[in-house]
């Protein structure tokens, strides 16, 4: 087992690390704040929050929707169809497949207000097309998915720290020291 939060990340020593609560472990799961009927509650370092936020269940992971798609595929024989330009053109199909469930409705509130069950379940079933898409794509390339986030995020944390760019939508170019 890794000592330090870095080298179980699979970010190097000289590689910008994420930090959750800023206690530079990307993995932390400290006691935050736990909204009752969408009421803010205190923070354990005496904040407040909004409303709870939306969370994913912990299974099935990445890498066992990898491992599912890998034995789906190779049980057709579709690996002969599945390089990497394929999938990124079939995953591009995928997201104009969700953008038509949008389309027309104008600004959507979080949440999905209005929408019907058959729309939710519409959804979902397009956004898994995406996501088992995007993770087969990785694989193809050799990407580490879920460590090439870690390194993305902490990049983005640099581009726009949260002291010059809060409540602003300028790209980080337009930001000034």
């Amino acid at each position: 087992m890794t000592a330090n939060g870095k080298d179980a990340c699979g970010l190097k020593g000289d590689e910008p690390s994420v930090s959750v609560n800023g206690s530079g472990d990307a993995f932390a799961h400290k006691s935050r704040s736990l909204a009752v009927n969408g009421a803010a509650t205190e923070l354990q370092n005496g904040g407040t929050s909004g409303p709870e936020r939306f969370t994913f269940s912990p299974e099935p992971t990445m890498e066992d929707i990898r491992r599912m798609q890998a034995e789906f595929t190779d049980e057709r024989d579709w690996n002969q169809f599945h390089q990497p330009r394929n999938l990124l053109l079939a995953l591009v199909g995928e997201v104009g497949e969700v953008s038509e469930l949008f389309q027309w409705r104008g600004e959507v509130a979080e949440g999905l207000p209005g929408w019907t069950e058959s729309e939710r379940e519409h959804l979902a079933h397009e956004l898994s097309d995406v996501m088992i898409y995007l993770v087969e794509l990785a694989e193809k390339c050799r990407v580490d998915l879920p460590r090439a986030v870690l390194r993305k995020m902490a990049l983005n944390r640099l581009k726009y720290p949260a002291s010059k760019v809060h409540g602003s939508a300028k790209k980080y170019t337009e930001y000034k020291d």
